[in-house]
Parts: structure tokens; sequence; C-alpha cells
């Protein structure tokens, strides 16, 4: 095997990618400083520093993120959470330090990925590469704007996990969301590297890096490309992404939830609610129309037992809005099959 030559991947992937500066209007940045902290400091006039930091379009820069170009035509890939705050304007910087007013097209109800457009000419791209090919020990590299500070930062390291799942918050005070099936690196990877490439020795994207662990060392996880690439083609074929929703709010059921809430199976999925306004059926969906109802246990999806290393949510990556599902369902001493036709997830 002829020995990776990391000089030229970066020379050759480094010019897709890009930087993405987070900006505010002084009007929308004022509202938001909770009026209760004011008192605290009497020292400080909050408002006369925002002017100092307002460039001459009115704006404040209030974050950071990576992004890279996927196609000529101005298509660049990032994290949602990068892109999540639709009171922010988004500006693409690229590796030639222009910059360009970036739209966001789509933004994934599931994975951590958006997909901006900017509007240039003769733009560099990466190459996408297989997510599905990569094994464990296999070396890459993540860039991305270090920090929000350090544009064009280099990490190198292995793939050290696969299929990882972790619960995530784009923000201290945002709710935490499940993160399935990622690739784990150790891969130096800090803020603001947030939505750059995972590179591998061919030059191609397989993982766009998304999260890491605070307090851990060398702990950082990508989402695979190839749930990229499928939002892509959503994008291509419909305008939107189109993801199935089959409706249903559920707990992973092992031996301690088993014995703590005195459960007839120690594996499957507890359908429960969150409180009022997160039901456990959602009103109106597939499973709702399916006759499914809190505290049942969904056994099997399609045949194949449902358990903590793959949930009901791992099912529904595998199928498309439209398609049928069958789920096996346990209801008291009671089991049965029901057929859920999944709709579009708004």
């Amino acid at each position: 095997m002829a020995q990776v030559s990391w000089e030229k991947v970066i020379q050759k992937t480094m010019p897709a990618v890009v930087s993405i500066v987070i900006s505010k209007s002084l009007e929308n940045v004022e509202k938001e400083i909770p009026r209760e902290l004011l008192p605290l400091f009497p020292f400080l006039n909050p408002k006369k520093q925002l002017e100092q930091m307002t460039d001459a379009h009115g704006m404040i820069k209030v974050g950071s993120g990576s992004g890279f170009i996927v196609s000529s035509k101005g298509i660049v890939l990032t994290n949602k959470h990068v892109v999540a705050d639709a009171k922010s304007d988004y500006t693409v910087i690229t590796n030639d330090n222009k910059k360009y007013k970036a739209t966001i097209l789509a933004r994934d109800p599931i994975e951590d990925v958006a997909i901006l457009k900017i509007t240039g000419r003769r733009l560099p791209i990466v190459d996408l590469g297989d997510s599905d090919a990569i094994v464990l020990g296999q070396p890459v590299l993540a860039i991305g704007t270090a920090l929000g500070l350090f544009r064009n930062t280099v990490s190198s390291g292995i793939i050290s996990g696969l299929s990882r799942a972790i619960a995530a918050a784009a923000a201290p005070n945002a709710p935490m969301q499940e993160l399935r099936g990622l690739i784990q690196t150790d891969a130096a990877v800090n803020p603001g590297n947030s939505g750059g490439p995972l590179i591998n020795g061919k030059g191609q994207v397989i993982g766009i890096n998304t999260a890491i662990v605070f307090g851990a060392q060398n702990l950082s996880f990508a989402i695979p490309i190839s749930a990229a690439k499928r939002d892509l083609d959503d994008l291509n074929k419909f305008g939107r992404i189109k993801r199935p929703l089959l409706g249903l709010r559920y707990v992973m059921v092992d031996e301690n939830l088993q014995a703590k809430m005195k459960l007839p199976v120690d594996y499957g999925a507890l359908v429960l609610g969150h409180s009022t306004k997160e039901p456990a059926i959602i009103p109106g969906s597939p499973a709702a129309k399916a006759g499914l109802k809190e505290k049942d246990i969904v056994l099997e999806c399609n045949g194949e037992k449902v358990t903590k290393e793959k949930t009901i949510q791992d099912f529904l990556e595998e199928k498309g809005v439209g398609d049928y599902i069958l789920l096996k369902v346990r209801r008291g001493s009671r089991e049965f099959e029901k057929k859920a036709l999944l709709a579009e997830r708004k």
C-alpha cells in the first residue's frame, strides 16, 4: 500500500474549506441580554460596549463555525447547529479570504447537517468519500476554524470508534439531542471546528465534525458523510430534505429499566411521553393511525429486535417517506403486530 502524502491531501482539500461567521443586529443582541443580569454589572455600559463591537452594517459577530464546498455552484455543507438561529445572518469566508452571504437551503430534522448556498464563480470543491467503508485505525485529518480564531487549522488522528451514539446540545441552554451512528476520532477538534470536514488519505470527506466531549482528551465525533449525501440527493430531487416520521416518543428498555418499572421484557422501546406538550403519540401521526398507545412496548421492527444498539430511529434511517414499517408491539400481556405508513417529518 502506497504511503499517503498528507501534504498533497491538505493542498487538495484546503481550498474548499470555509469559515462561517454568525452575526446578529445590534437590536437583536440587546434584546437577548437578560435584564436581571444588568444590576450585577453597574460598572459596565452594555449598550456602549455593543456599539463598539458593531460593524459598518450594524451587525455584531456572535459566533463561528466551519464548512466545506461540495459543488462549484456554491453548495456548502456544515452542521445544523452552526446555522440554527433564524435571527442570525451567516457569512461564508473562503480560503482566499472572499466573503459571501450565505442562504440556508435546508436543515436536516434528524442529523446535525445543514446545506447552504453562496454565489461565486469557479469555486473549489472537495470530493465526498464513502463513510460506509471506513475502518478502525484508519488515519484521518480534521480541518476547520479552531476556537473561531485560527482558520485552516489541521489536526490528524485515526478512526477510534464506529457507530457511536451520544447526547449533545448546541448551547448550554439548548435541549439535548441524541446523535447516532457517529464516527469517533482522536483528531483534535475544538469549538469553531464544527461543520468542518473529516478527511481520509485520498483527500475525500468521510464525515462532518460535529461534537466534542468537554473535559475529555482526544475524543471527537463526526456525522458520516453518507447522511449528507442523502440530504443532497433529497434537495436535488424534491427541493427539500425528506425524512420519515413514525410519531412516537420512547425510552429504550434494558435490564435496569425492566427492574425499575417491572416490565415484562428487557429489550424494546417503551412508548412514553415527556409532558403534555410532548405526548407519547403525536396526534395524527402514523403511530397514532396505527393505534399505538402510551406504555406500549415496541419489541420488533420488520422482524428484527429493537435494542439499545438498534433503536426505532435506526430502523427509520433505512426507510423513506411512504414506506411501511411493521411493528411488533406488547401491550400488557398481549402481543400483536401493527403496520404503519411513514409520513414526512416537518
